[in-house]
């Protein structure tokens, strides 16, 4: 303390004269008009444009909440959409229903994210308090991303779908034939189109997506353009096709969650029945 009051009794002619300078400053403003109305105004813009700051910044840090309202928002749409929209090729049986495929969706926020691995993961921010249950497709915006494997009470772990042991039923949007998507291990942006028979007529350009059949994703939900199209030396009956993933895995922030309610139905009986799923 003492310190502090050495320091300022030696400093006492320059607070003075800061004083003074205040002082008169202060005479000059409010007794001229023009003066006043120039500070007045000038300190005004300062302000403004500090409040703008402040702003600004409180605004960057609630993006990320606000990110994920709006996708837990688009998610309820996107179920409002399945329920009411029915594929092209279909006819509606009104006493039926109980054979129509109803999908849920949930958002959620990517907290973790693997890419330099063969097998890669990706963690979320809900889990089965928020509705979340293993066996639920994962995608985005850009198309798909994996599937659900683990679930804890408020977290969940999925496997990305730069995932070797990772198949997604697909097919060729241009001709409905059915095929699986699997990654190689190789470039993050790319992937292999398997079991798509030599007499298949496809070509770079054309678009690969969920084919539905597995009980996981909806049908048309899209997964890539197909890049590279040549004959399969070890297998001539197959076509050795190479896809363009469309989701970017290094830039995911957000992804919706899907259920197919009768999944576990569907599941059921395909191990009673010894079926083998692809996926």
């Amino acid at each position: 303390m003492l310190r502090i009051l050495q320091f300022l009794y030696r400093i006492r002619a320059f607070i003075l004269f800061v004083f003074l300078e205040v002082v008169a400053g202060w005479l000059i403003v409010t007794n001229n008009s023009p003066q006043g109305a120039a500070f007045f105004n000038s300190s005004n813009a300062v302000i403004a444009s500090v409040l703008k700051k402040q702003a600004d910044l409180v605004q960057f840090f609630s993006l990320a909440e606000a990110n994920e309202e709006l996708t837990e928002e688009n998610a309820k749409i996107l179920s409002t959409l399945f329920a009411y929209t029915q594929p092209a090729d279909s006819a509606y049986l009104e006493l039926d229903s109980l054979l129509e495929v109803s999908y849920q969706f949930r958002g959620a926020r990517v907290i973790a994210n693997s890419l330099r691995y063969s097998q890669n993961y990706i963690t979320l921010n809900k889990g089965a308090n928020d509705g979340v249950k293993p066996g639920m497709g994962v995608f985005n915006s850009e198309g798909v991303v994996g599937r659900v494997k683990s679930v804890s009470k408020n977290y969940s772990v999925a496997f990305s779908l730069l995932n070797t042991g990772l198949l997604v039923s697909s097919k060729i949007k241009s001709t409905n034939d059915i095929a699986s998507v699997q990654w190689d291990g190789r470039d993050a942006s790319e992937a292999n189109l398997l079991y798509v028979p030599r007499h298949i007529k496809t070509q770079p350009g054309d678009t690969v997506v969920t084919s539905g059949f597995n009980s996981v994703f909806p049908e048309g939900i899209i997964i890539g353009i197909i890049s590279e199209v040549n004959p399969d030396t070890e297998d001539p009956n197959y076509l050795k096709i190479r896809l363009k993933l469309k989701t970017d895995f290094s830039k995911i922030k957000y992804v919706y969650l899907v259920e197919n309610t009768q999944y576990l139905e569907v599941d059921s009986l395909q191990q009673q029945s010894e079926v083998t799923n692809e996926f």
